[in-house]
């Protein structure tokens, strides 16, 4: 059994730039680029297979057709979605529903609890994460009335730091961040506001207020990371979250590591570095801006290299 590696599917944004290009050397389709959705089975945008046995095949195509290759996970549809964002503008001030808002308003979609890693930034470049309302009333007067420096918690932020986004919470990626995020596989945004920004068409971009106002969390959940640090000799493996959705790492290799996949599935995103990966007798070069799936079958994996890696796999 062979790593899934997959082409990723590129989306123009009106906050996007140019960094997927400058930092991970990706063919984009603009200097208004503002998402590589990594690895993907959401129909809005599927990842393809690059190389080996299942060449050309979407993942949701693997996902409907050969479940075995993830352990037979029970998921109508393929779980997780990685994707890098470069924010080089503000994203709008916006909030994902849950599962079961989702389920019962939005036909055949997951909900969205998400998580940000962030890869690159500015120097004092922030993110806004929750809010200061105390009720429903509060909430919606403030939104109202556009008051958002008494509505909204912002945080600086630098290299390295993680976030935890539950779904229902008011958030935000400011100008300046390049982030790698985890997320259901969900492609649901309420926005709140966008500064007024006008599309290409030169019309004021939709906001969706009352449904945002439904799904917002009062008061705002509070999400408290403690990350576990392992060091395994040279090498560090960082589990930054075990929630409901996800759990998320972060490997940092510099020695060799051998590691048995026991999960269903696991997704790989290389965000610094090379090195090597043997498998089943296969030996596979990795390099910054790879993305690839571990399927269940693949047992004893071998890493070796200079590299960093957020890892994830889905609720177990």
């Amino acid at each position: 059994m062979q790593p899934l590696y997959l082409n990723p599917v590129f989306k123009e944004r009106i906050w996007g730039g140019s960094a997927l290009y400058d930092q991970f050397g990706y063919s984009i389709p603009s200097k208004k680029t503002g998402e590589c959705w990594a690895i993907s089975g959401h129909s809005n945008g599927q990842s393809i297979v690059k190389a080996g046995k299942y060449k050309g095949r979407t993942l949701g195509d693997l996902w409907e057709n050969n479940r075995e290759l993830f352990g037979n996970y029970p998921s109508p549809v393929f779980p997780l979605l990685t994707k890098i964002l470069d924010a080089n503008a503000d994203l709008s001030i916006q909030v994902h529903p849950d599962d079961e808002y989702a389920k019962k308003y939005v036909n055949g979609e997951l909900g969205k609890t998400e998580c940000w890693y962030i890869v690159d930034c500015k120097e004092n470049a922030e993110i806004i994460l929750g809010h200061f309302a105390k009720s429903k009333m509060e909430l919606a007067d403030r939104v109202e009335k556009g008051q958002w420096d008494k509505l909204l918690n912002r945080i600086i932020v630098k290299p390295g730091d993680f976030f935890y986004v539950p779904s229902g919470t008011i958030h935000a990626l400011c100008e300046g961040i390049l982030v790698l995020e985890t997320q259901q596989s969900s492609d649901i945004t309420y926005r709140v506001y966008d500064y007024n920004r006008k599309d290409r068409n030169g019309k004021k971009r939709e906001l969706h207020i009352e449904k945002a106002l439904e799904v917002i969390h009062v008061p705002c959940i509070k999400n408290q990371i403690e990350p576990k640090v392992e060091k395994q000799g040279k090498n560090t493996i960082t589990t930054f979250i075990q929630a409901r959705e996800f759990t998320v790492y972060k490997w940092e290799i510099y020695e060799e590591a051998k590691m048995v996949q026991d999960q269903p599935f696991q997704l790989v995103s290389l965000i610094n570095g090379t090195g090597i990966l043997t498998a089943n007798g296969e030996t596979y070069t990795i390099q910054k801006g790879d993305h690839f799936i571990l399927p269940a079958q693949i047992g004893m994996i071998t890493i070796n290299g200079d590299f960093e890696a957020i890892v994830s796999h889905p609720r177990t």
